[in-house]
């Protein structure tokens, strides 16, 4: 694998953060990436909670866990990093939490689906947001489109957004399609794409030969809004979607040999689409030979000992007909 996958998979801006595939739960109480003579010397502390200063002159934010740190990643701006705890706290510890601002009230429409919407995220994908910077995008997101609540409101207008994308099917082209291979959807967390599809439809800019490669956006069928990291690997030759993906394989629960569509708006704005569905592979069929299946017979199956033994099926099929006639 390229040694370029393991950067894929960090947070992009915030190069002092944890990566998101380290450990949830931290049991060193220094900050990440900081040497410790740097640690030592005296920072002038932060009147948020939850809120740490880096040497660097940003900010850094965590929570603890069962008497475990848990980082929540690095800011530009104090307020920043008390707003990310505030969001952890949240989800850590309901509604009762103590938080840096003063949360909106839960009667509120926007507060209470913030709400529903971190009950319907696990811990580590909370914090996974917060380290990448993405959690408001991901809430507006799910707002736009009436995910991670189950109000009556929020229902129909994913309703209304599923009726307005079957109508809108006409409206795109389809690119090609890929059917995902065994380490397409293992533990590598990328996705190889054919050169010739990769070259014709895919952005070629600046950064493709870096690590870091380029952001792409897509949307699937549901209207969700996924983003991955485009890259080209020089080791390989291939091209590949990273950051993301494994996300993308567990929540469309995408398995060896099903296939990925990829789309594109006809109209002016060029919008990427994405759909994940099963491979439709039709099931091994049985032809049982005496109560023998010879599908599942080995190559050489000639022997004098199995010969003798399909002798044996013989007679005993034969005697069950005797007995049943």
């Amino acid at each position: 694998m390229d040694t370029t996958s393991s950067l894929d998979d960090s947070a992009a801006s915030d190069s002092t953060s944890v990566s998101p595939v380290t450990p949830l739960l931290f049991h060193s109480s220094s900050s990440p990436g900081v040497p410790h003579d740097a640690e030592s010397r005296k920072l002038p502390s932060s009147r948020f909670k939850g809120v740490v200063p880096q040497p660097n002159g940003r900010w850094g934010a965590q929570i603890y866990e069962k008497h475990q740190r848990v980082w929540l990643g690095t800011f530009n701006h104090e307020h920043q990093a008390a707003k990310a705890y505030d969001i952890a706290a949240l989800r850590f510890r309901g509604r009762d939490a103590v938080t840096n601002f003063k949360p909106g009230a839960f009667s509120s429409v926007d507060a209470a689906f913030e709400a529903d919407f971190l009950n319907s995220h696990s811990k580590l994908e909370i914090v996974d947001m917060l380290r990448k910077h993405t959690y408001n995008d991901e809430l507006q997101q799910s707002k736009r489109y009436g995910g991670g609540t189950t109000t009556t409101t929020t229902t129909a207008a994913a309703a209304a957004h599923s009726l307005q994308n079957a109508a809108s099917e006409s409206d795109r082209e389809v690119l090609f399609e890929k059917t995902v291979t065994p380490s397409d959807v293992g533990k590598l967390n990328r996705l190889v794409i054919p050169k010739q599809h990769a070259e014709k439809n895919f952005p070629l800019g600046e950064g493709m030969g870096s690590a870091k490669g380029v952001l792409l956006n897509f949307e699937d069928m549901g209207g969700k809004l996924w983003r991955f990291r485009y890259s080209y690997w020089n080791s390989s030759q291939s091209y590949v979607l990273t950051k993301g993906w494994s996300r993308f394989v567990k929540e469309k629960t995408l398995r060896a040999g099903d296939v990925v569509r990829f789309l594109r708006s006809t109209g002016p704005d060029k919008k990427l689409y994405i759909d994940g569905r099963a491979g439709g592979v039709k099931p091994v069929q049985v032809v049982k030979l005496f109560g023998v299946n010879i599908l599942e017979v080995p190559v050489g199956w000639c022997g004098k000992r199995d010969r003798e033994g399909l002798s044996e099926l013989e007679r005993t099929k034969k005697q069950r007909i005797i007995k049943a006639l």
